[in-house]
Order: structure tokens, then sequence, then C-alpha cells
């Protein structure tokens, strides 16, 4: 028998099949093969249809299945991993109205900002850990001014993954987790936070219902199974975001523990016992997938926009024709650390957080024609997004995270012996890297979800451990490298 774990991402979909006594993967497929399109109507602006996650996961899983040789009536639970932040409203026949604002879509600012200096800073940071920020509440703040027809119409608003769960069940419904990070949560009242519905104007009805991140959720519907091959009835036990899920997928649940990922975006997740928020709102606070009343587990979170988004901008527009991304980084190995000073700073895909909400572009600095070659950039962009994360792990530390192992997936950006190599020599941390991703993670959480796994231990004990990256060799390099990165971000913002 099996589990099912699903993880709606922005670049692709991706299903991955796990048999329940082994632990093990045994099919996995993602769609589509290209990277999935972003419709950017306007500067800072994206959005993608809700409908065409469906038609990825249907499709993903039928590649599963058939590399794996599996009946899809043997999968007992399905979990979902989903992209952050992003809004779906559906009306009363629960058709989708809009596309989805996503969550690199910068648009809600100047609502977030608002609601934050109406509602009183210390108020929201106390109650909801974070400005409400670009979310999912400012981004429906958005809808209701700029499309008043269409807000009239929503029955429901979702984040991603509630929308495919509801395609799977019928139901629309979410979790504490979920709300946390839209920030519709009140962690001192435990509820919806009536501050940000009343401030906004949003009526109560229009969130779904709550269910546990770990538990039934619904059932799969037999026009569902049907669509894609599985099995009517097969209980939907998990999600969460995508973020709270790899830390799942990396057995990240307790205070102190760290993990990183380096998709599309880049993000650190560190797990802290105390309630505890940033009070610039640089990172985040949200419910951590094992959070409850009585067992405080929140994620804190530092997401950089610019990240795998760079690296294939890089190999569309500088790398050589049809080279891999393998070749990409043999490139940046061949350039030494500090990349002879040419420096990149990768905020190029909207607002970012840890930068004040700021959008600044892109830059590319120090560049000599004399000096510099095509690697030179393919290895200063690398360089530029470590230096990101090396940013942001300095604002963790202030909030009191004591970061000295990261554990990520062998995946994406890690897959680098540059990037990686440059994480652990600039913050003087260990990188483990593991074989999983996070729709095993998903899966692995709907088999805790459905009672298969009597705890997250017996569902990661044979979590793999593949290599153990330390600071070594360049750290000098790297760091005055470092500082020249870090006097260009300054004259930035």
């Amino acid at each position: 028998m099996y589990l099912l774990g699903c993880d709606i991402g922005s670049s692709s979909v991706k299903a991955s099949i796990v048999d329940q006594e082994s632990g093990l993967t045994v099919a996995s497929d993602f769609y589509p093969k290209e990277e999935a399109p972003i419709t950017t109507l306007k500067s800072g602006w994206a959005e993608q249809n809700p409908d065409d996650w469906w038609s990825y996961l249907k499709m993903a899983l039928k590649g599963a299945l058939h590399s794996g040789g599996i009946d899809g009536r043997d999968i007992r639970a399905i979990g979902i991993s989903y992209q952050m932040h992003g809004l779906v409203t559906v009306d009363k026949n629960l058709r989708v109205l809009r596309p989805s604002i996503i969550w690199c879509d910068s648009r809600a600012v100047p609502y977030g900002d608002k609601a934050f200096a109406g509602i009183g800073a210390e108020h929201c940071l106390s109650r909801l850990l974070n400005s409400p920020g670009n979310f999912t509440a400012a981004k429906l703040a958005w809808v209701k001014e700029n499309e008043p027809a269409l807000f009239a119409k929503i029955h429901k608003i979702m984040l991603p993954g509630d929308y495919i769960a509801m395609c799977l069940t019928g139901e629309p419904v979410t979790t504490v987790s979920g709300l946390s990070e839209g920030i519709l949560w009140d962690f001192k009242s435990g509820q919806v936070s009536d501050d940000i519905l009343k401030y906004f104007g949003f009526d109560h009805s229009l969130i779904p219902s709550i269910v546990p991140t770990f538990g039934p959720q619904g059932e799969l519907l037999a026009s569902a199974a049907a669509e894609l091959g599985l099995q009517k009835g097969t209980p939907v036990t998990y999600r969460a975001g995508d973020q709270p899920n790899n830390a799942l997928s990396l057995n990240v649940l307790n205070p102190g523990e760290i993990a990183a990922t380096a998709g599309t975006s880049g993000v650190v997740y560190g797990v802290n016992d105390k309630i505890n928020y940033d009070k610039l709102s640089r990172v985040n606070t949200f419910a951590h997938v094992n959070h409850s009343a009585q067992n405080t587990r929140l994620g804190i979170l530092l997401c950089i926009n610019g990240v795998g988004i760079l690296n294939s901008w890089i190999k569309r527009n500088v790398a050589l024709e049809n080279m891999s991304y393998n070749e990409l980084n043999n490139m940046a190995a061949s350039v030494p650390a500090g990349s002879d000073g040419l420096t990149v700073v990768p905020f190029g895909n909207g607002a970012e957080r840890m930068l004040g909400n700021r959008e600044t572009d892109c830059t590319i600095a120090g560049l000599n024609f004399n000096i510099h070659t095509r690697s030179h950039l393919v290895r200063a962009a690398q360089e530029g997004i470590v230096y990101s994360f090396k940013y942001g792990i300095d604002i963790m530390n202030e909030m009191g995270l004591n970061i000295s192992v990261i554990r990520a997936g062998n995946a994406n950006m890690f897959l680098s012996p540059v990037f990686r190599n440059t994480l652990a020599n600039i913050s003087g941390a260990i990188i483990e890297l593991y074989d999983t991703n996070g729709a095993v993670g998903a899966a692995k959480g709907a088999g805790i979800g459905a009672g298969i796994y009597k705890s997250e231990e017996e569902a990661f004990a044979n979590l793999r451990k593949l290599a153990v990256v330390e600071p070594a060799g360049e750290q000098a390099a790297c760091i005055a490298s470092y500082g020249k990165w870090l006097e260009k971000v300054k004259s930035l913002i």
C-alpha cells in the first residue's frame, strides 16, 4: 500500500508515491516539464490559473503511477504541499473567479502597510506575529477595492493547497497554519483575526471551515478519483505550505532546528517554541505544522524571491545554448571565490520582505570588460544568492536563533558545489543534504495524519543523509566578497 504526496509549486506540480511500510519513494513525476507560466500584467504582478494546477497534478500523477507500475486504488492517503501566501477566490458553485494572486506578487504591499498603521504595529505584531504586509489578507483587500463586482461574488477564499484539496474532496476547508500564513490568525485569541476582518471589511463567512493539519480533511470524490486514477473515498489527511512542509520532510520539528530550500525562491526556516517576531517584519513567523495551543511550535521564515529564478534567467540568457544546469555549475566552479570583484544583487522578482518590501530589481556591479567572462557572471549570481541568505540569517540571529546546522534536500541550487560551499563558508554553518523533497514530505505527512505512522520519528526513520558540507578553504574570500555585496545592498535601500 502507498501514500501520495502532491507538491503544488509555482514552477511545476510534483507527485510522489511512497511505500508506507518501507518509507521509500517508489515513483515520482512532475508537470509541466518546462517552468509553468506566470502572468505579469503589470510590473510587480504575478498570477497563475488555479485550474492549471489541477491539470498539472493530473499529468504528474499519471506519470508517477505509470513509471512505478502502481495501481492508484492502492493509495491509502493523500497529502498536499503548496506555494504559500496565494489567494484563490471561488463563487457559490466553487468555480474560480479570477487567476490566483501568487506569493511573489507585490501589488498588495500598500494595503498591508496601511493596515499595519491603522490597526497598530504593536497590536499586529503581538497578535498576528507579522505585519499584514503582502500576504493573502492584503491581496484580498486589493481585490475588494479594485474589483468590487468580482469581490461581491466571492463565496470562499482559499490558499493554493486549499483549492487543490477542494478539487479532490469538494469541500472548501483550511488550516490554522494556512490562516497564519495569510495573516488571518490571531495567536492570542486562538481564532480567526477579528481585527483583520473588521479593518478590511471582510465577512467572516469568506473563511472556510478549519481542519487539523494532520488528520481527516475530506475524502476523494468519485469524479476526482476517476480523473486521477485513484479510489473513491481515499482520505486527504495532511496539508501545509511548502516551507513548513519542507521542514517536515527534513524532520525539522523542534526548537533550534533549521531547514532551507533554494528553488524559484529561497528560504531559511527555523523552529521556535516561543512567540516572537521581528519588529520590522523582515522575517515572518507562522504556525508550524505541529503547532498547537498546548505546544507552541512556530516557524521563523526568511524568504528571498530572487533565487532559482535568477539562476534560470542566467541559463536562458547568459549560458550557451542547450547548456545544462550541471554545466552551468561547472562554469561557476571555474572562477575563484569572490568572482574577481563582480557582484550580483539578486533582487529582481518582486518586493523583498527582508528589505522592507522594497522592489530594488537585480543589480550587477563591478563588471570589468577586460577581466570578466560569462563564467564570472554565473558564479557571481550564485554567490549573490548565497549572500542574500546570509543577510537574512543575520536577522534571524538577532531574534535569538542560533543557526549552526542547516538541513536541505539535495535539489535545485543545493546541487551546485559553489552554492553550498559558499553558504557554509559565509554562514559558518554545517550544511546537511538529504534525499527527500516536498512531495515526499507531504506523503509522509499524509501517513501521520491517517494514523499509519504512530509518530514523526517513525515516519522519518529512514531519512537518508547524502552529504555534509563544512566551512573550509575560501572563507576569507567569501567574507570579503560579502562585504562588497552588503555595501551595494545598503546603497539600494
